[in-house]
């Protein structure tokens, strides 16, 4: 994509309400998960308020020469998700910032393998940082129903703009709305053996799930 080209996505000084539309108060920050981080919790800590959405530090970085993350990201309620941002703030030139990723919803039990072999609900190839360096790209989720009443989403970063660096990402945010609908208690038990779509499961607002 040409990097002059602004289809397919809006920048957060387009709109006068995007701290109202921000779901960082939705975000269960405790459950947050994310594998193959360099330093443990610096997943949780990229999920920053909007108004630091531009700050550097702390980051998000994967191990050198593997560009993979699995960032997992669970709401303390179901909500309507319309756009996302991804951002790298950082000028360091040890990392790389993310290119394509993939978007799953309500799928808190991926592992790596799931993640490189299953389609996403949505896949997206990022701008480089330089298309806005003094602000934020929102990309809009889609198809929309895919990301109405959703409990959770999980972020796999296929690769990045080098792919003999480690990953680089500062910030983290989306934009939408809460439906009011509280995660209930759900006690999951993964199996080692057995084909996952053999199975039912209730999902976390009262209903059942295949899986």
């Amino acid at each position: 994509m040409d990097p002059t080209e602004c289809s397919g996505h809006s920048h957060d000084h387009d709109h006068a309400d995007d701290l109202g539309l921000s779901l960082r108060k939705y975000i269960d920050i405790d459950r947050v998960i994310c594998l193959n981080e360099d330093v443990q919790g610096a997943g949780q800590s990229i999920l920053k308020l909007h108004e630091e959405r531009l700050s550097d530090k702390p980051s998000l970085t994967s191990p050198e020469d593997d560009p993979e993350l699995l960032l997992t990201i669970p709401f303390t309620e179901a909500v309507t998700m319309q756009s996302i941002t991804i951002r790298n703030s950082s000028s360091s030139n040890d990392y790389a910032s993310p290119r394509k990723v993939k978007l799953f919803c309500n799928r808190e039990d991926l592992d790596f393998d799931d993640a490189r072999e299953l389609d996403g609900d949505q896949e997206l190839e990022l701008l480089p940082p330089e298309h806005l360096a003094d602000g934020t790209i929102d990309y809009p989720c889609r198809p929309a129903g895919r990301f109405q009443n959703i409990s959770s989403v999980t972020i796999f970063v296929v690769d990045n703009y080098d792919g003999g660096r480690g990953t680089e990402i500062t910030y983290v945010g989306f934009k939408g709305k809460g439906t009011g609908s509280k995660r209930l208690a759900v006690e999951t038990v993964y199996e080692t053996t057995g084909m996952k779509q053999d199975h039912k499961v209730p999902d976390e607002f009262g209903g059942q799930s295949l899986v």
